[in-house]
């Protein structure tokens, strides 16, 4: 749903899945967007991860897959996104993720875009892949601010979603939620003013304590901090 989503899993992948290519698209990218998209068309597999910068307008041929991991801001996106894969004769299938408390977006996609859809059953032998997603973040604060940063757009983008009766913003798990963007603690936001989150264990390590692995970064951050001081 955001560019900064999109910055934080596409290098999450990167690191968890080998021998794929992973890319990544958003719309803060403007001129490297064209040579990223030329490249990922001539692969002969891959991941794209990507905001609706790519729902429409594009054509690349032979999508397995789209996997649609916040459902869209509006109906019409829906289905230009799902439009990407099965072109020109070709088969593909189109996944969206939901919450059991989203699921009525099914009944008013069906109404409002004639778009029927079929449950699929959550998987049962998955890897739990958020350990070492935290460890990344404890090993390089790039990835820890991406972490945080992620979150809080997606919390933004969510309190904005044109289905504001069923996508509601108070019935967000936000404990869950940033159990599952593998955070190491919760970030301050007015969205978590003056609420409490026993789910949530925050890392006992003090994050001001994680150096970038870049070392100019980092450089420039302790001068930063020792201003402050």
């Amino acid at each position: 749903s955001t560019c900064a989503c999109v910055e934080y899993y596409g290098k999450a992948l990167e690191s968890l899945i080998k021998q794929v290519k992973i890319m990544s698209i958003h719309g803060k990218m403007k001129h490297k967007r064209n040579k990223i998209f030329t490249e990922f068309r001539k692969l002969p597999g891959g991941i794209l991860v990507c905001t609706d910068v790519m729902a429409r307008g594009i054509d690349i041929p032979e999508v397995h897959w789209v996997l649609q991991y916040d459902p869209p801001s509006s109906a019409s996106a829906f289905v230009h996104r799902c439009g990407r894969t099965a072109r020109i004769g070709h088969e593909g299938s189109a996944l969206v993720f939901l919450l059991p408390m989203e699921e009525s977006y099914i009944n008013f996609l069906s109404i409002n875009q004639k778009c029927p859809m079929q449950e699929m059953k959550p998987q049962t032998n998955v890897l739990d892949l958020l350990p070492k997603l935290k460890s990344m973040a404890l090993a390089d604060r790039a990835v820890f601010e991406k972490g945080m940063k992620a979150f809080v757009s997606y919390v933004q983008a969510y309190a904005k979603h044109e289905c504001n009766l069923i996508f509601r913003i108070k019935d967000l798990d936000f404990a869950s939620l940033a159990r599952g963007f593998a955070l190491l603690k919760m970030p301050k936001m007015p969205e978590l003013r003056g609420k409490c989150f026993p789910d949530f264990t925050p890392v006992t390590v003090n994050t001001d304590s994680i150096s970038f692995k870049d070392k100019n970064r980092e450089k420039q951050r302790q001068k930063k901090l020792e201003e402050q001081r």
